[in-house]
């Protein structure tokens, strides 16, 4: 019994990078010049939840759905992400009780293009307000990379694409909301 809920309860180490995105057809035409793996495009609502510490949120979509703790640093450029995730099979009744219980900060909604090299998984973002942003998501999942070697992916790739540094955001798309209805 406790082996399946591990199955459904699982800690990662991610390096992230999110960067402002002004050529999303330059960056789709390299992903798949490199043969990724496309899974699909996911239109998602994350609901973050008022914590003391880290960020919570209750992700909705047509291909992911889970709960979410993480906790990362704003910063621009490669960053650790260290964060819990729970697949979620009833999303309404979840949201609903942390909703009472929490209370919601902000709702992000996206379209959501999700690709994958490897252990890289590489998001295109288009959020209504924010605009498009692509993010590059080295993972860790069978603890088979350093951290070190995550970074190098991800720097690899923001090279590869061009990135510039004054275009890397260091926020999340929760706080760039929140700064946009003060």
């Amino acid at each position: 019994m406790i082996f399946a809920w591990l199955l459904f309860f699982m800690s990662f180490l991610n390096i992230e990078i999110k960067s402002k995105c002004a050529n999303v057809q330059a960056i789709r035409k390299f992903l798949l010049d490199k043969n990724a793996r496309f899974v699909g495009v996911d239109e998602q609502t994350d609901t973050y939840f008022n914590t003391i510490n880290g960020r919570l949120k209750l992700r909705e979509g047509n291909i992911e759905n889970n709960l979410i703790y993480y906790e990362r640093s704003n910063l621009p450029g490669p960053k650790s992400s260290h964060f819990q995730l729970v697949k979620v099979n009833d999303a309404k009744g979840l949201k609903e009780v942390l909703t009472n219980s929490l209370g919601v900060k902000v709702i992000v909604k996206k379209c959501r293009e999700i690709y994958y090299i490897e252990n890289v998984k590489f998001h295109i973002d288009e959020i209504p307000g924010l605009g498009n942003f692509i993010e590059i998501e080295a993972g860790n999942v069978l603890a088979d990379k350093s951290k070190v070697k995550l970074q190098q992916q991800c720097e690899y790739y923001l090279k590869e694409f061009g990135m510039k540094d004054e275009d890397l955001v260091a926020e999340s798309y929760s706080d760039m909301l929140l700064k946009l209805k003060k």
